[in-house]
């Protein structure tokens, strides 16, 4: 009986395991709006986010102006799993750039 009751424990501990596996595994998106400063705007950072990352980035919207004192963006929507998106968004950060997030990817306009 114990060893019955071991096998049931061990069962359930390894399809456990493999749920938390395949969630964190499952694609998912997020839509952002990215501020590009001068600084930035000879740097790959969109190309970084597809191969550093593995991320699929789509660019919705973008506003670059170089010549003028106005600031750059890119709205973009990232497709990967839970990790990619992670690691992605802390490439981001660690280049100090502003990152607005759009939390109903279904709405219309960013800001309405």
């Amino acid at each position: 009986m114990a060893a019955l009751n071991n096998r049931q424990t061990n069962s359930q501990a390894r399809l456990s395991l493999v749920s938390s596996v395949y969630t964190k595994s499952e694609v998912t998106q997020i839509r952002l709006r990215i501020y590009i400063p001068k600084c930035y705007l000879q740097t790959p950072v969109i190309s970084q986010l597809i191969s550093a990352y593995g991320l699929v980035v789509n660019i919705t919207k973008a506003m670059l102006q170089p010549n003028t004192d106005q600031e750059a963006y890119f709205d973009i929507e990232l497709r990967g799993t839970e990790a990619q998106i992670s690691h992605g968004l802390a490439y981001l950060e660690s280049l100090n750039l502003r990152i607005v997030g759009k939390p109903n990817a279904d709405g219309d306009g960013w800001f309405c």
